[in-house]
């Protein structure tokens, strides 16, 4: 595993430009709507990203996705299974897109040990190397500021990263809401909105990054498009009327088994 995260972040920025079934990146979402190439993109882009095998391609990312977590459960895979060392380094998906610096992923175990040999990814203003009880208090400070927790396999099935993403920057939403690539998994979770506590105050509205709630003018009142939601849970801090909880997705009718 270590070779394979080493050769990988060596490479990071060549993901984003990496070739699929021999056919550049560019044009991706084109691509995927012709007849014969659309299939053949599909299904190989498909096979890389959930590759398990021995001699899976790190300059690829082969076995490389993520899934939305709430902030609880990112907190306990913090607590009870992140393997130490932990780091608090920058995120490439904003560095790439928009050339922003910001330490919002928080890296354990041998994936640790691989990016402090990478300076480009190590703050040079404060102290990146942090305890559980720092990693649990930054994801709630990320959460609360609107940011998105997802998990990472790198490779599947080991994990070593939680992320603090936001879309459409994110690397991992981009494919997924833009061309229905597995990237991204949606949460364990779906919001349920409790309409006698909603007070169509709108926040939420506000919130929300991937346009899943939506105010109703003449109901004063939101509705959540569930086929948008993730089930992160980040709207839950914009409500100060309790009408925003999260339950279980396999609890909700027609959305159990969809992520």
């Amino acid at each position: 595993m270590r070779e394979y995260l080493t050769e990988q972040w060596m490479n990071f920025e060549q993901i984003y430009i990496r070739k699929i079934a021999g056919f550049s990146s560019k044009d991706l979402g084109y691509k995927l709507k012709m007849p014969i190439i659309g299939r053949i993109l599909r299904w190989s882009a498909e096979s890389m990203i959930h590759n398990d095998s021995k001699n899976r391609n790190a300059k690829n990312a082969d076995g490389h996705f993520g899934q939305v977590i709430p902030l609880e459960d990112a907190q306990l895979i913090m607590s009870e299974l992140a393997a130490e060392p932990i780091i608090c380094n920058y995120c490439m998906c904003r560095w790439m897109q928009r050339k922003k610096k910001e330490a919002v992923c928080i890296n354990f175990g041998v994936l640790s040990e691989v990016i402090e040999k990478l300076p480009r990814f190590i703050p040079k203003d404060r102290t990146y190397k942090i305890d559980r009880e720092t990693a649990m208090e930054k994801l709630e400070e990320f959460n609360k500021k609107g940011y998105i927790s997802s998990v990472w396999f790198q490779p599947v099935p080991y994990i070593n990263a939680i992320c603090s993403c936001e879309s459409p920057e994110c690397g991992g939403f981009t494919l997924r809401n833009n061309f229905d690539l597995d990237v991204m998994y949606k949460a364990e979770y779906i919001i349920q909105l409790d309409q006698d506590n909603c007070q169509g105050c709108k926040q939420c509205v506000a919130t929300c990054q991937l346009s899943a709630i939506r105010f109703i003018p003449s109901m004063n009142r939101v509705i959540i498009d569930y086929d948008k939601c993730f089930g992160c849970g980040v709207c839950r801090h914009a409500c100060q009327h309790d009408a925003l909880k999260l339950i279980p997705r396999e609890d909700f009718p027609g959305f159990d088994g969809t992520y």
